[in-house]
């Protein structure tokens, strides 16, 4: 059976997926060009209670068959807290850097290659597909504050457990803007956070605080959560702003 290297993975998370991987190996051992994991599995904030282990499968080609000996193994594995992969090839991967450069910058940067060729390591994104994604993204999210603030009304859990899902979301979008701004995003969620403060110059204070919470479970006020929405809210539309000018 072929090797695979985790060096750069958390151990933790290696030994929930590893067996998963060599599942797939030996199952279809020509089919696969390469395999990634992505995430917290290959940062310090891999927390192995409440991580989830993520994975890219590069396939040579798109394989149904290969697909269909995958989906039963999602059972087994979902138990570990094993992500399913996402599942691409070589070709689909060129064909759509444009259209999703938020995604692949963010593979590009937090990546560990446990068998085959790093295809993700030499990605090169657009700064403008960059930019323009970045955009329609702040827009949503604005609409999903606002929707999301509504919809709670006042509900003090589903207001805490709303602000504490978006987090994940936003870590993404925000090594992104780190990049329009000409930096090296960071890979700690934390230090991303704190670049983009910098880097943009706004207050990102309010998004430091919700992923502590994510991670310290701490109950906050109904006065609290208003005034965490109100600053979300206002960061959210600044960054939009600054992104708004970016030009060619």
């Amino acid at each position: 059976m072929p090797d695979l290297t985790f060096d750069g993975v958390k151990p933790a998370a290696a030994g929930k997926i590893q067996p998963f991987l060599q599942e797939m190996l030996a199952g279809y051992p020509d089919t696969i060009h390469s395999l990634h994991i992505t995430g917290t599995a290959v940062t310090d904030d891999y927390d192995e209670r409440v991580s989830d282990v993520n994975s890219i499968v590069v396939l040579e080609k798109m394989d149904m068959q290969f697909l269909e000996f995958l989906a039963p193994l999602g059972k087994k594995y979902g138990k570990k807290k094993v992500a399913a992969p996402l599942i691409m090839t070589p070709a689909y991967i060129a064909s759509s850097l444009d259209v999703f450069p938020i995604e692949f910058l963010n593979f590009k940067r937090v990546h560990s290659t446990v068998y085959g060729e790093d295809i993700l390591g030499n990605l090169e994104i657009k700064r403008m597909d960059l930019r323009n994604q970045c955009e329609r993204e702040l827009k949503t999210k604005l609409i999903w504050l606002r929707q999301g603030y509504l919809s709670a009304q006042g509900d003090r859990k589903l207001l805490t457990e709303g602000f504490v899902r978006s987090i994940t979301g936003y870590i993404p979008l925000f090594r992104g803007l780190i990049a329009l701004g000409g930096e090296e995003p960071p890979v700690p969620q934390y230090e991303v956070i704190q670049a983009l403060g910098r880097v943009a110059g706004v207050s990102t204070d309010v998004f430091s605080r919700i992923l502590r919470e994510k991670h310290e479970k701490a109950k906050m006020t109904a006065e609290e959560l208003h005034t965490i929405f109100e600053e979300y809210y206002a960061a959210t539309e600044k960054l939009g702003a600054i992104v708004d000018e970016i030009h060619e």
